[in-house]
């Protein structure tokens, strides 16, 4: 399975603390290892998945898109839920 980051995701984990940058990595692992695990959004958003998870005690949302075909996973953006749908759709 191949994972590919966007722009966007490398400058948002650049962001993040030793402590947040290891749970995030544990939760890209959890994707890779089942890629439908995200909620599939409709509307604007549609084809992208949303994962959340807690990091250091905050819920986070990572934004991805799996391409079953190509076995491709693609990390969009990582953030707190404030805004997170807003910029989400403003990168796409």
């Amino acid at each position: 399975m191949q994972i590919n980051k966007t722009n966007a995701f490398a400058r948002s984990a650049r962001r993040l603390h030793k402590n947040q940058a290891i749970s995030l990595e544990n939760c890209i692992e959890e994707i890779r290892v089942n890629p439908t695990i995200g909620e599939g959004k409709k509307g604007d958003c549609s084809g992208i998945r949303v994962y959340k998870f807690h990091m250091l005690d905050q819920l986070s949302l990572l934004a991805y898109k799996y391409d079953e075909t190509r076995e491709e996973i693609i990390l969009l953006d990582v953030g707190s839920h404030e805004n997170f749908y807003r910029n989400l759709k403003r990168q796409l």
